[in-house]
């Protein structure tokens, strides 16, 4: 059967499948046909045979034999010649212009020529007479009857009524209609054309009690046949056909039919089909079987068989993904049956214009929903969700009267897909757009909870941020009608906003350095600029300039409210709040808004400030100085009414840096509404009972960020009154009955941490007017308006409301209370005596008096208390550094949105719980930090908390712990380290005084380690002091002065006796060096020290934050989280900084001729600590991986020429190398994983090839370093850069089995398979570049893998295989008797030995006859050539 062209097929297929058709001898599916022309005379009947004849035999055939192989040369084609011109005879003399005038005859000429045609055998029919003078005219109605007795057939096709009118009377009167087709056409068509189209794919199938006579073939006319019964030629093919079928089984049939599905094209399949769906007509399917014939028994075998498996063919033409992910549903769901007459609501009438013809596919809609797709499949589905953003599962079946189908796709289901709302949300109706918005901003609110996390694949948030929801929102936001620009405002409230973030972060505000809080930037991004290579840096672009030329998408997918900010968001917003003044619900959003924008970052929160008439009108109209009681609890318009929400926004303003706050509180008069709310009682203040407690309380929160950096200290002076009256009912306030009662503990603790902001302010006044008398007018800082004078009468108040919500612990009524208010109590306290101790006016006998008294009557019994002790066994509960894994779950986490994950934090255990005992011991620790330096002896009373079994087993879980830094994490943790950093400080200070706690010293010492590079910024000040108190305090590592070294020794000699090893001296030093490291840990601190002076700015910007200085504080807002203070491989620091100054550049050569001055001290330092570390610390650095350990170690030798042969140097190294090579550490050595900081471990490698090269001096410690990379196990490119580039090294690599601590089975097993390498390990042998006397290790090690693989009995490629007996016959006729042996008898290597290996005394029988048959091999072929 031949095929028809393709589109996609080449001039190559067209031109074999044109060869394929002139071979075969086929006629033509379209005959040419030549016009008679009658303007000539021709004939239409002979002359159309004839010309149709010679067409048929002079065809168009295409070749290209003859065309040549390369293409033509670009000269000019000759013109072309007309095919009618060249019939023509013309002379060269003859005049154009007589041609002209000889053929432009008159037109008489023309129209003599007009011949008419011969009418004489035409009959002629006269009209029939009637008695009416026009034809009658009949209604449709009447002749539907008429026309529709008529077949299309016999019609000629579809006709119009007037022409099958006229058919219908030459039937009637028994002639033969116009245009029929032969009488073998006239055949009435078979029933079974009612068939369905599932029963048959190329031809039809009768049934059995029908007769066979009348079928015919559906698809196939014979309309090519060249004879003139091709009908009949069909019918026959078609019974034979039939036949075949009849006779085959069902297994046959459906064998065939699957053959014929895998060999056809799939078009063609579907065309077939589709073809036989036109032909049968789903109207007439129930005419298929008289009664009782038309069950599926009743159809013949093999139409049965191809009705069951159309489902299976179906599915088989699908993509390969669709088919895995419907097969649990092939058995279940079956095709819904065509729409038929009797499903339709309203029945056709035949008077209906074009209603004759039942259409199902444009009736579908009209059908019932399907039912819901049932549980069980693997297909992934849509999530559709409902108006209120709640997801609704596939199997719910919902009614239609709550508006969820109103959907094209999946009809069924109920909800709206996000890409259905992204479309209703532009539409031009205001409510399709409002509640498309509407659902969107439920979705986010719920996404942004975590909701959807275990039930949807992906993050909700981020498909809709890469869908461009932000461009959406922001272009809703613009919208003229107030509904859809709320909808918009609320939707990006959901995005940006979590309420219980804000919630935690209150909650915080009371705690030690509360106030503070890290810029919610998104993690920095290094963007490599190809544009700027190669520029000067004056030349290169800066960042603001890069920002600038970035578009929106890009800057938004970056950091989504730096996106929002190049969109002018805060100019829409002024003018929302200004101009649209809308309800109370977008007022609120519209703020709290500003707030999460304000805190993403310094710059952000200038913007907000220098937005034109934002800050007035926020200032206006929610933060007026008088207003009127609202008229109801729920007021339709809070415009004129202070709000909570407005005076947070001013706080979180302050909260970026000092001149923002003092631009608030002089230039926005944000003093005057401070006086306004504080100075009266929150019950008198015209507001409802609960927005009165709130905006007081985010009122005092906004005076002490202000005090904090030293303003608004005057009103301090004014409002103490009324600060005095409110300590004063603190005790009234607390009314346990009381329903906001957390609204009055919030406002309590705000208050609380105003008085010690105030206090340590007051603190300072001394020393900065000290300063400005001494400065002489140099510019110093202004002391504070308040002076420790003004605030000492507060202490005896607030030491009393302590001692009373003591005693309130074993209340269980006010338990809770208490504890919620204790810390913030505690944290004045230690502020006091704090500041206290740095007065001129400070008496120690009195306050050392005062310390042991409060004491005695307050700490040790709060200490001691019940409710305290069930509350610290929480402590490793409540962890963020032991619970990693739990502090997961939550939110989703968007890297262009970062949040704090603190969705349901109320529902488990962690820092922030009224159960977590961490707010209460930072408190406790604080202060006890501070008596403890006032008073040396009240620390021994205190020893119980460092020796509690929940404390020691915390410091346990934490020295093995590894938590993460992110935004999620990062401000939980920077609490959890003041905890931890102030129980170290107390263990400091009792190690020395008290034998019980220091028996722990190695813990603490541990915790100390862990705990330094956790640090995070804004911390330095702890990380200086933990370097210069306890990381190299000998009291600390007990290992030093209680036999640590000489342990050491004995495990050394205890090894080396059981492994009869004949180890260097060298190597036994290990126990000596520790304890010189010990002796030298001053000089070890004070280089460290020295090492990390470049962040002492840093350090004193974090010394003033974290003891009060107030005045010199610029920003309650962190350093941004980019990281640790420090890296985890800090020890190593000395080494890679003096790497950096003089390592070897890209040319090999030093950067430096000689080292600096004290190089060499400070890698000694940091080599005794490295060596310390790992022998009594090694659990403090396993977050460094063995290959950096290596690869930083690795600098000793690329730092100088000679500095690794310094003996000091050179032991500690040696020592080192001998503890990295243990057993347990070899096997987690990985070199194929990049060290940290590096490309690959291949190119330091090549760095320390080509420095032993120059500058070994064959140095046996630099050739263990050299060697230790070449084991099997590791990647093949280092041993071939030792034996291709750098093969001269082998002369001076004379290091020794016994001095290499690292067994030789490494270097020799699994034999070597690649074949490069092996070729130079013979080479270098051979031609004697490697020698034993040389280069023993790899010598052994080229012996073991050389010999392995010239007796290998595996099976090989054949270019391995001649390699083997290439080698083989080499050796063998070596000259070389010793190689030869070695290389024939090498057995296995034996590190103990003479040569490091055993041999054969006599060659193996299955190696001399391996041997024999590739020298018969040799032999046989060298006969042949002789």
């Amino acid at each position: 059967m031949l095929r028809r062209p393709k589109t996609t097929d080449s001039e190559a297929d067209l031109l074999r499948q044109q060869e394929q058709f002139l071979t075969s001898g086929a006629p033509s599916a379209a005959s040419v046909v030549r016009r008679p022309d009658k303007r000539r005379g021709e004939a239409g009947g002979g002359g159309g045979e004839h010309n149709g004849e010679n067409e048929g035999s002079q065809r168009d055939v295409v070749t290209i034999e003859d065309l040549p192989d390369q293409l033509p040369s670009l000269t000019p084609a000759p013109p072309k010649k007309s095919r009618f011109k060249a019939s023509r005879v013309t002379f060269e003399d003859e005049d154009a212009e007589g041609r002209l005038d000889r053929h432009d005859t008159h037109i008489s000429a023309v129209l003599s020529r007009i011949v008419e045609r011969d009418t004489s055998s035409t009959p002629i029919s006269l009209p029939a007479l009637t008695g009416m003078a026009f034809p009658k005219v009949t209604h449709r109605s009447e002749t539907s009857s008429q026309v529709n007795q008529v077949p299309l057939s016999s019609v000629g096709g579809r006709k119009s009524i007037f022409a099958r009118q006229i058919a219908a009377q030459r039937l009637k009167e028994g002639k033969t209609p116009l245009h029929c087709a032969p009488k073998t056409a006239q055949t009435p068509e078979p029933k079974e054309q009612n068939l369905p189209p599932e029963t048959s794919m190329d031809t039809d199938q009768t049934d059995a009690a029908e007769p066979p006579t009348v079928s015919g073939p559906r698809l196939v006319s014979g309309q090519g046949l060249g004879g003139s019964d091709s009908w009949g030629e069909t019918v026959r093919i078609h019974r034979e056909n039939q036949a075949k079928l009849q006779a085959m089984s069902q297994s046959e049939i459906l064998e065939e039919q699957k053959k014929l599905l895998s060999q056809l094209d799939p078009r063609l399949v579907d065309f077939v089909r589709s073809r036989k769906a036109q032909s049968v007509p789903s109207s007439a399917s129930p005419s298929r079987h008289p009664e009782g014939k038309s069950s599926k028994e009743n159809l013949p075998l093999e139409s049965v068989s191809r009705e069951s498996d159309s489902s299976s063919a179906a599915v088989l033409f699908q993509k390969p993904q669709e088919v895995e992910m419907e097969e649990d549903e092939e058995e279940e769901l079956s095709p819904p049956p065509p729409v038929t007459e009797e499903d339709l609501p309203v029945k056709p009438q035949k008077e209906w214009v074009h209603m004759n013809k039942l259409e199902p596919e444009k009736l579908e809609w009209m059908r019932d929903l399907p039912a819901p797709r049932r549980k069980g499949t693997k297909k992934a589905m849509q999530a559709r969700f409902d108006f209120a953003g709640n997801l609704i599962p596939p199997t719910k079946d919902l009614p239609t009267h709550l508006g969820l189908h109103h959907h094209g796709e999946e009809p069924e289901r109920a909800g709206y897909s996000l890409q259905e709302l992204f479309l209703l949300s532009r539409s031009q109706l205001i409510q399709q757009r409002s509640l498309a918005l509407s659902t969107l901003a439920n979705i986010l609110s719920k996404a942004r909870a975590g909701e959807f996390m275990s039930v949807l694949k992906g993050s909700v948030t981020s498909t809709l941020l890469d869908a461009g929801l932000l461009f959406l929102l922001r272009f809703a936001l613009d919208d003229s009608v107030e509904g859809v620009m709320s909808a918009a405002v609320h939707a990006l409230k959901a995005l940006l906003v979590c309420a219980e973030d804000e919630e935690c972060l209150d909650c915080t505000f009371s705690w030690f350095r509360g106030l503070a809080s890290f810029p919610l930037l998104p993690s920095a991004q290094e963007e490599e600029d190809e544009e700027d290579e190669g520029l000067d840096e004056c030349m290169k672009e800066t960042a603001k300039e890069k920002e600038e030329r970035k578009s929106d998408h890009d800057v938004a997918g970056q950091d989504v409210v730096k996106g929002l900010l190049k969109m002018k968001l805060l100019p829409r917003l002024r003018y929302i709040l200004e101009v649209f003044r809308p309800s109370p619900r977008v007022v609120q959003d519209v703020l709290d808004i500003l707030t999460r924008i304000t805190r993403h970052s310094s710059s952000a929160a200038t913007q907000v400030l220098g937005c034109p008439r934002l800050m007035e009108t926020v200032m206006s109209e929610f933060l007026p100085t008088s207003w009127t009681a609202p008229s109801s609890p729920l007021p339709q318009s809070v415009y004129g009414l202070p709000l909570a929400s407005a005076m947070k926004l001013l706080r979180v303003l302050a909260t970026s840096g000092r001149h923002a706050c003092a631009r608030l509180l002089n230039s926005l008069g944000v003093r005057d509404r401070l006086s306004c709310l504080l100075s009266a009682e929150p019950s008198e203040l015209l507001l409802e009972p609960p927005e009165a407690l709130r905006i007081t309380t985010e009122a005092y929160r906004l005076w002490a960020v202000a005090a904090g950096y030293g303003q608004a200290c005057n009103l301090y002076i004014d409002l103490y009154p009324a600060l005095v009256k409110a300590l004063q009912c603190v005790h009234r306030a607390l009314n346990p009955s009381d329903p906001l009662l957390p609204l009055q503990l919030q406002r309590i603790l705000a208050l609380l941490t105003l008085l010690t902001q105030v206090t340590h302010t007051a603190g300072c006044h001394q020393e900065l007017q000290a300063g400005m008398v001494s400065s002489q007018g140099e510019e110093c800082l202004p002391p504070p308006d308040v002076s420790w004078g003004h605030v000492t009468g507060l202490q005896p108040s607030l030491l009393g409301h302590l001692k009373s919500f003591v005693k309130f612990l074993d209340n269980p009524v006010e338990k809770d209370s208490s504890l919620a208010l204790i810390p913030a109590y505690l944290v004045y306290l230690e502020a006091y005596y704090h500041q206290l101790s740095r007065q001129n006016c400070f008496k120690p006998v009195e306050t050392l008096q005062e310390l042991e008294q409060l004491t005695s009557e307050v700490l040790l019994p709060l200490f001691s208390h019940h409710v305290v002790q069930s509350l610290i066994r929480n402590l490793r509960s409540s962890s963020v550094v032991c619970n990693v894994q739990s502090s997961h779950h939550g939110r989703e986490t968007i890297p262009s949105l970062p949040g704090l994950v603190c969705s349901g934090w109320r529902d488990r255990p962690g820092l922030v719980v009224p159960s977590s005992p961490f707010p209460l011991l930072t408190g406790l620790g604080l202060l006890l930090q501070t008596m403890t330096g006032i008073h040396k002896g009240l620390g021994c009373k205190f020893t119980g908390l460092l020796l509690s079994e929940p404390v020691i087993g915390y410091l346990r879980s934490c020295s093995q712990a590894t938590p993460t830094v992110s935004h999620t994490r990062a401000w939980l943790l920077r609490h959890e380290h003041h905890l931890l950093y102030l129980l170290l400080r107390l263990a400091h200070r009792l190690v020395p005084i008290e034998p019980e706690v220091a028996r722990h010293a190695s813990l603490y010492h541990q915790v100390a380690l862990v705990l330094l590079p956790w640090l995070l910024p804004g911390s330095e000040y702890l990380a200086h002091e933990l370097l210069s108190t306890i990381l190299f305090n000998k009291d600390f590592i007990s290992e030093g002065h209680s036999g640590g070294p000489e342990a050491v020794e004995l495990g050394e000699l205890k090894l080396h006796e059981g492994t009869q090893h004949h180890t260097s001296p060298s190597l036994q030093t290990v126990g000596a060096l520790l304890r010189e490291a010990c002796v030298q840990l001053p000089s070890i601190r004070g280089c460290f020290l020295t090492h990390l002076a470049h962040l002492e700015s840093s350090v004193l910007v974090s010394q003033d934050a974290l003891l009060g200085c107030n005045p010199r504080i610029n920003s309650h807002l962190l350093p941004e989280l980019t990281g640790p203070t420090l890296p985890s491989d800090w020890p190593f620091l000395p080494l890679i900084s003096l790497y950096e100054r003089t390592g070897v550049s890209d040319g090999g050569g030093l950067a430096v001729e000689e080292l600096p001055q004290g190089a060499l001290q400070a890698v000694t330092h940091c080599l005794q600590w490295l060596l310390l570390l790992e022998v009594w610390r090694e659990e403090a650095l396993k977050v460094i991986p063995p290959v950096a350990k290596l690869a930083r170690l690795s600098c000793v030798f690329l730092c100088s020429s000679d500095l690794f042969l310094e003996r000091p140097v050179q032991k500690l190294t040696w020592g080192l190398f001998r503890l990295l090579t243990r057993q347990s550490r070899l096997d987690s050595l990985d070199l194929n994983v990049p060290p940290p900081g590096l490309a690959s471990f291949q190119d330091l490698y090549s760095a320390l090839l080509a420095q032993y090269e120059a500058v070994s001096f064959g140095d046996q410690l630099f050739g263990c370093w050299v060697l230790l990379p070449l084991q099997r196990r590791y990647s093949a490119t280092m041993r071939l850069a030792v034996f291709g580039e750098h093969v001269g090294m082998l002369r001076s690599l004379g290091v020794t089995l016994e001095k290499l601590s690292i067994p030789i089975e490494r270097f020799t097993s699994p034999p070597e398979d690649s074949l490069p390498l092996l070729r130079l390990y013979f080479r270098s042998l051979v031609t004697g570049t490697l020698k034993f006397c040389w280069c023993p290790v790899l010598y052994v090690v080229a012996l073991s893998h050389v010999n392995s693989f010239i007796f290998s009995q595996d099976a090989a490629a054949q270019e391995v295989e001649a390699a083997r007996h290439s080698m083989l016959r080499k050796i063998y006729y070596l000259t070389d008797e010793v190689l030869r042996n070695h290389l024939l008898l090498f057995r296995l290597p034996e590190q103990h030995s003479e040569f490091g290996f055993d041999m054969y005394e006599q060659l193996p029988p299955i190696r001399a006859k391996r041997l024999e048959s590739v020298l018969g091999l040799q032999d046989s072929s060298d006969d042949k050539g002789d």
